[in-house]
């Protein structure tokens, strides 16, 4: 499958909360812009992403599959797409070999594109990584950079916002893509101020009080010239920690750490949403360009479901070759469902709406699943029910059981509340064996478990 930006979705409605609407520029078809465009994607590191367990524990974040597809394999099929953009850098602290199997597909699959993974020798923040490797991304003078985080779900505008950066005032340094999302949960993101032309006059990262439904979408793309503002903002933070270290040691030089010397300034970590785009927000030089299409952030293991959701019905409206449809001698196929060529289903199973079933799934006699993801290796047996459910690798789910979670808003991501387990989508970890006839509902199950009773709005541990 590949996933290209849509225009054809269906708008997102706004809370009811006042808010200011963003007039787009006049926009002709999108043109490549005089030099070349390079892309990096944020993938993070090992110890990142543990709300996404117990997925996981198999796969990092950025490579777990929606609708049938590695998530990083949404971002590179948009950046591929786009005028005069060959060279994507991934941006993380993984071993590098965690990434390599993915590299030598995507090489395969998409050849117009150089993609390579640049490793951080620490985490060194969302902007902090871009800056170390500032010698590399700047080779060959490009004049955009396009920055992407890794957990993100969107259409992915992204030849909308080249255009609209190139229409933006001479000093420009950053179009970030912006979208809206209900007045109660905008605490959860970065919240954006802007003007009617874009320009965002105000922003905070996870304000305490209710500020703007506008909100940071995780796409942003820079002028080049953005990196004399990381060496000051880094130098000045630099400073900053050098002076207090000094502060410390001078207030603690007759304690019992006499000994030790001065401590040196360490590694300042650059954070894009904390200490870059506080800075740039007033300054005419930071503009948001609002998407009213598909977007969501993977955050916790019980999103992933939401996010296969919204892409494959992405995917249905552009008519992707993904996508499945009916046939006489298949199973009955309903809404946006993708099924791995190397799945088998029994005819009279009925799949869908909204089901991703993976590589060397078995699907079973009389099978009804639906709003689910099947991993690979998964064998459900005859008249099981899966619903609002992700079932991990190499899983066995007997016959008549039934595994059901509760549909859930993208932004619920709380497990626990006042010491009860949420009403979310069921998780199964991978190699768990779910006997005949047992009901799970609202569970998250870890890995290696075997089910031979029912329970509910438990994590089985």
């Amino acid at each position: 499958m590949t996933s290209k930006p849509s225009t054809t979705a269906t708008p997102t409605p706004a809370p009811a909360a006042p808010a200011v609407t963003i007039t787009p520029t006049s926009i002709a078809a999108p043109a490549a812009p005089q030099g070349p465009i390079k892309a990096v994607i944020l993938v993070g590191g090992p110890s990142r992403g543990t709300r996404f367990r117990p997925l996981s524990l198999n796969v990092p974040k950025p490579l777990f599959p929606i609708a049938n597809q590695p998530l990083l394999y949404h971002h590179l099929a948009a950046l591929a797409d786009v005028p005069g953009l060959r060279d994507v850098a991934l941006i993380g602290f993984f071993e590098d070999a965690v990434f390599a199997p993915f590299l030598d597909r995507v090489h395969l699959d998409f050849p117009t594109l150089n993609v390579r993974y640049l490793r951080e020798y620490q985490a060194l923040g969302t902007a902090g990584g871009i800056f170390h490797f500032r010698d590399e991304l700047l080779r060959g003078n490009p004049r955009y950079l396009f920055v992407l985080h890794s957990d993100i779900v969107s259409s992915f505008p992204l030849q909308q916002m080249v255009a609209a950066h190139a229409a933006r005032p001479q000093g420009a340094l950053c179009t970030m893509l912006a979208t809206r999302v209900p007045a109660e949960t905008t605490q959860r993101y970065g919240c954006i101020v802007a003007a009617q032309d874009g320009q965002v006059l105000h922003y905070v990262e996870k304000p305490e009080f209710y500020i703007s439904d506008l909100i940071n979408g995780g796409v942003y793309l820079f002028d080049t010239a953005i990196f004399n503002v990381l060496a000051e903002i880094r130098a000045e933070k630099a400073a900053a920690a050098a002076a207090l270290a000094a502060v410390e040691w001078a207030s603690s030089r007759d304690s019992l750490n006499s000994y030790d010397s001065a401590p040196a300034a360490g590694a300042t970590q650059l954070r894009l949403e904390h200490d870059v785009f506080k800075q740039l927000a007033g300054t005419k030089k930071l503009f948001a360009y609002e998407s009213h299409e598909i977007w969501t952030q993977l955050k916790s293991a019980t999103s992933a479901v939401l996010a296969n959701t919204l892409v494959l019905q992405h995917n249905k409206r552009r008519r992707s070759a993904s996508i499945c449809v009916e046939s006489l001698k298949g199973p009955q196929v309903v809404g946006a469902v993708s099924i791995h060529r190397s799945a088998q289903i029994h005819p009279t199973a009925k799949i869908g709406p909204n089901v991703s079933v993976g590589p060397r799934a078995t699907v079973g006699p009389g099978v009804r699943i639906k709003d689910a993801i099947i991993l690979d290796g998964v064998d459900i047996k005859a008249n099981a029910c899966i619903l609002s459910s992700v079932i991990g690798w190499n899983s066995k789910v007997g016959k008549w059981a039934r595994v059901e979670g509760t549909p859930t808003e993208a932004t619920a991501t709380k497990l626990m509340d006042h010491g009860h387990k949420t009403q979310t989508s069921t998780v199964i970890g991978h190699e768990v064996t779910i006997a005949d006839e047992v009901i799970i509902r609202n569970c998250i199950v870890l890995p290696h478990k075997e089910l031979k009773a029912s329970y509910r709005d438990d994590i089985l541990l």
